[in-house]
């Protein structure tokens, strides 16, 4: 087949959609700063090394990611943690307590560095907006459940 009825599309294998990026306020805490710059750093050498092997649907991936993660710095907006505990807000540790006595632990963190295996809840998940705002023996609702805020500590 002649080149001159091949569309470019079809050299470089299928345009991959953009990743969706939040609605809300890009907050992080600084490890969330740090992990995001790492990422950013990451990618560029992947990229670099898909262009040395003319890899280019893994470039193609590489660049989309890094577009990604680069929006997301140039976002960010760093919540530095607060020495204060009188209510919960992002970047705090928070122990709740339901009805039955079972406790969870976690810290309210931005939505890229959330990891709930590992206690890191976003700040906009259904649990951190029941908590918000809320302080030390105060009892939220959330899914058919009282729970009850034992503690709140700084998310060091």
């Amino acid at each position: 087949m002649s080149r001159a009825f091949v569309r470019e599309s079809d050299q470089e294998g299928e345009s991959l959609p953009e990743r969706l990026v939040s609605a809300h306020p890009n907050l992080v805490t600084p490890s969330g700063l740090r992990q995001i710059e790492a990422q950013v750093a990451a990618l560029e050498t992947a990229r670099q090394n898909a262009r040395d092997a003319d890899d280019k649907p893994l470039l193609a991936r590489i660049s989309r990611d890094l577009r990604y993660w680069t929006g997301r710095r140039a976002t960010a907006r760093v919540i530095e943690p607060t020495t204060t505990h009188d209510n919960v807000r992002f970047g705090v540790r928070v122990t709740v307590r339901a009805e039955d006595g079972k406790e969870r632990t976690f810290q309210l963190v931005g939505e890229d560095e959330a990891n709930p295996a590992l206690g890191l809840l976003s700040w906009v998940a259904p649990l951190a907006a029941a908590v918000i705002g809320h302080g030390v023996g105060d009892t939220v609702d959330f899914q058919d459940r009282s729970l009850e805020i034992i503690s709140i500590d700084s998310g060091l």
